[in-house]
């Protein structure tokens, strides 16, 4: 039996980031509500020449592996996803995904990236523990994660303050045998 295609979904497909894709996450960026989704730094516009240099940086790091989320019949970028932080003697990473433009959340396309990505996570990769953080207020991203099968671990209490408001971040983790087990 042939292992299955890694990157290819029904819908979407990850590839490597390039170039072209600079001008589209800059973009990106000038959109507060994307920001505030995606990170817990300040809402800011970032210039092109700042993605350049971060997509340089990619090919120095050997415990980074980003994404373009892309659909199958186009070579659109729609969001991107990644494994940062991997720490290799434990087999742990923290995993972050961001779909960029709002037209093209809620079809589902980063449910069947974040599936692609942890079955490289573990089964290529051969990770034991993927985790990441989210903001309380992002709803509809706390049901993706529990939907598959990531488990809240805790909280940073009051974490993130927005708009004269405070909310917490909290930690979720998913272990290679919960995965291995739901996708049987």
């Amino acid at each position: 039996m042939q292992p299955g295609d890694l990157f290819r979904g029904l819908h979407i497909r990850l590839t490597a980031l390039g170039p072209e894709d600079i001008p589209v996450i800059t973009s990106w960026y000038h959109d507060s509500h994307f920001v505030r989704l995606y990170e817990a730094k300040p809402a800011f516009p970032r210039s092109q020449r700042h993605w350049q240099r971060w997509w340089e940086n990619d090919d120095k790091e050997n415990d980074i592996y980003k994404f373009a989320i892309r659909p199958l019949d186009s070579d659109r970028l729609i969001g991107l996803i990644d494994l940062d932080g991997i720490i290799w003697s434990h087999g742990t990473a923290w995993v972050s995904i961001g779909i960029g433009d709002p037209a093209n959340r809620g079809h589902g396309y980063g449910e069947e990236a974040m599936r692609l990505l942890l079955n490289f996570a573990f089964n290529e990769l051969n990770l034991f523990r993927i985790q990441l953080s989210v903001f309380e207020y992002n709803i509809r991203a706390i049901a993706l994660y529990e939907r598959l099968g990531f488990v809240r671990e805790g909280a940073y209490r009051q974490f993130l303050a927005r708009d004269g408001k405070r909310f917490d971040m909290y930690l979720y983790g998913l272990l290679a045998e919960e995965w291995h087990a739901r996708e049987r």
